[in-house]
This record gives C-alpha cells, sequence and structure tokens, in this order.
C-alpha cells in the first residue's frame, strides 16, 4: 500500500510572495497562508483560531503567484507536506515543514465583479 501525502487548504496570504529565480531561470515563490476556525466554548462565547503555513510554488505557479497575488489574497491550494532541514553557522540543525503547492485557485473577486 501506498501512503498519501495531500494538504488542502483555503485562506488568506500574510504578505506578498517573495519570488526567486533559482539556477537554470526556475522560480520559486514563498509566503505565508493563514486559515482560522471559529468554535463555541462550553459557556457559547465564540473565539477564532488561526494557523499560518508556509507555502511554496515553483516554476509556472510561482510566476502566477507573483503577479497575481498580494497580502490578503483569498486563495484555494492543494499540495503536500515537505519537511527539509538545514544547518546554521553555528552548526545547528534546524527543520522546516512547508507545503509544496501543486494546484492554486485564486478566490478573490475581479475588480468590478458583483457579490
Amino acid at each position: 500500500m501506498r501512503g498519501l501525502n495531500k494538504v488542502t487548504l483555503i485562506g488568506n496570504l500574510g504578505k506578498d510572495p517573495e519570488v526567486q529565480v533559482l539556477e537554470g531561470n526556475v522560480p520559486v515563490a514563498k509566503f505565508s497562508v493563514a486559515t482560522s476556525e471559529t468554535y463555541r466554548d462550553k459557556s457559547g462565547q465564540p473565539h477564532t483560531s488561526t494557523d499560518w503555513h508556509t507555502v511554496v510554488l515553483w516554476r509556472g505557479l510561482a510566476e502566477l503567484a507573483q503577479a497575481y497575488l498580494r497580502k490578503g489574497s483569498l486563495v484555494y491550494l492543494e499540495g503536500k507536506l515537505k519537511t527539509r532541514h538545514y544547518d546554521d553557522a553555528a552548526g545547528a540543525r534546524h527543520y522546516v515543514t512547508e507545503i509544496v503547492g501543486e494546484h492554486l485557485l485564486l478566490l478573490d473577486k475581479r475588480p468590478g465583479e458583483s457579490s
């Protein structure tokens, strides 16, 4: 049996995408997406919990992000979790978990579009 690594998010960008062009002219975009859940406690008081997710997009999706996404943009994203590590100058190892996007839909209304 094979495993499944799939993430689906609907949320808002926390900042404009940061785009770099790597060796071989390969664009990569990185940004954060906030997802929020609202729930009620035992007394009925509403509470909102927000989680922040780091998203990485490659090639065509990175170009799409650079052209159309801005802080606050509402997006639907499908991808997979990837964990990587790096060692800092002091030799300490750090682990980073990111969502590598595979499908992206822009959910914002276009200017002039009615609700």
